[in-house]
């Protein structure tokens, strides 16, 4: 859905840097064309962007357990003759069935928002930082197979981000911007859970809090007119997601039930505790 446009953009980029940066680089008057090349890349400036966010998770993610609420997931949930309960495995992916193999791949999805930033131009230097407010379709998932048969599902994706990063850059002349940008980021993250389980009862704890993370890519950028800017950009996004987990207590379940054979509960989350995403954007700005 966003590729044609994404590469559309892509090609304008590409078009507009070649056709314009050997000209800006020439000892021609900053006006030249209109184009007053002195001034482009420094002062404030308001953007908005949009593109494809891409879940980025371990191949062998799974879901941890732990059977005696001391914090620490790493328990083996095992039935009233020892066998390991989720034998049949797990998946990086969203449930089909009950039986483990037949598992989605997580989804990629548009990524959008806005951001104002300041910039101060040194020569050809750029120095510059910039505050940012982002929202992402993309949700990863992990799931799990137990022997009743029965499938156990987390999904996840970020509701909205604040961001705050800088950025270091190069512009040849004044009339393109290749820039690095990295910084923090504080985002409100939403978890689903599902399960074909009817019999125990499930409680999601802790969904939807605030969690910190870091943020680290770079970009182009040209300019359309002295005011207007046209980029592209590519940004790895990291949070770490370890305040979510679900508990699982005995619902109509017998007291033989493996999650509350131990006499208490059992708490569940993915295994993966770093949510991680790839995104692709193109970028629109306007400088005062």
């Amino acid at each position: 859905m966003f590729r044609r446009p994404l590469i559309s953009a892509a090609v304008l980029l590409v078009a507009g840097a070649g056709l314009s940066v050997p000209a800006f680089a020439q000892d021609a008057p900053a006006s030249v064309d209109g184009f007053d090349r002195d001034s482009h890349f420094n002062g404030v400036y308001i953007g908005a962007f949009g593109g494809l966010s891409m879940p980025k998770s371990g191949r062998g993610d799974t879901i941890s357990f732990d059977r005696n609420a001391d914090g620490s997931f790493n328990d083996t949930v095992s039935t009233s003759t020892g066998a390991n309960a989720f034998s049949p495995g797990f998946c990086n992916g969203a449930y089909s069935s009950s039986a483990n193999g037949n598992c989605e791949n997580d989804r990629s999805r548009a990524e959008y928002g806005a951001r104002i930033g300041v910039d101060s131009r040194m020569s050809n230097f750029v120095v510059g930082g910039l505050l940012e407010v982002s929202k992402s379709n993309a949700t990863d998932f992990t799931s799990a197979f137990s022997t009743t048969p029965a499938a156990y599902q987390v999904a996840r994706k970020v509701d909205y981000g604040i961001s705050a990063r800088a950025r270091l850059g190069i512009t040849p002349g004044g009339g393109a911007l290749f820039y690095a940008t990295g910084g923090g980021t504080y985002a409100r993250i939403n978890h689903t859970f599902s399960t074909t389980n009817t019999s125990n009862a499930f409680t999601e704890v802790n969904d939807g809090k605030m969690v910190w993370g870091w943020q680290a890519g770079g970009g182009a950028e040209i300019m359309l007119t002295n005011k207007v800017s046209l980029g592209m950009e590519y940004l790895h996004t990291r949070y770490t997601d370890k305040k979510y987990y679900v508990n699982v207590a005995q619902g109509t379940a017998p007291v033989t039930n493996p999650f509350v054979l131990n006499g208490g509960t059992t708490n569940l989350r993915p295994t993966d505790t770093q949510f991680s995403t790839n995104a692709f954007r193109a970028t629109l700005g306007f400088r005062f």
